[in-house]
């Protein structure tokens, strides 16, 4: 499994309709292929800056969906939203711990 987070700044006062595109793009996700799981942060200390987390399979099949059409359309409502360009940085999961288990 490979775990990949995206940080990004938003422009000031955008946060909300950002947030709502970044709702919709992890429930569409959810039936892809590949996908374990996401979560969307907040740091305390940036409340214009977001943290994506995306567990998938393999690093594949989390590029397979940016060429869904589905993550496609939040693509284009989310632009211009960002301040500068967002950091990504990969992560091999070791171990997996959630409360489904």
């Amino acid at each position: 499994m490979m775990t990949v987070i995206t940080e990004i700044t938003l422009k000031r006062g955008s946060e909300p309709e950002w947030d709502a595109a970044m709702r919709d793009r992890l429930t569409a996700a959810r039936g892809r292929s590949g996908w374990v799981g996401g979560q969307l942060l907040i740091p305390l200390d940036g409340q214009n800056t977001r943290v994506v987390v995306g567990t998938w399979q393999s690093r594949a099949d989390w590029q397979a969906w940016h060429e869904d059409d589905a993550f496609a359309e939040t693509r284009t409502r989310m632009e211009g939203l960002q301040e500068g360009d967002s950091r990504i940085t990969w992560h091999e999961v070791v171990v997996d711990s959630r409360g489904e288990e």
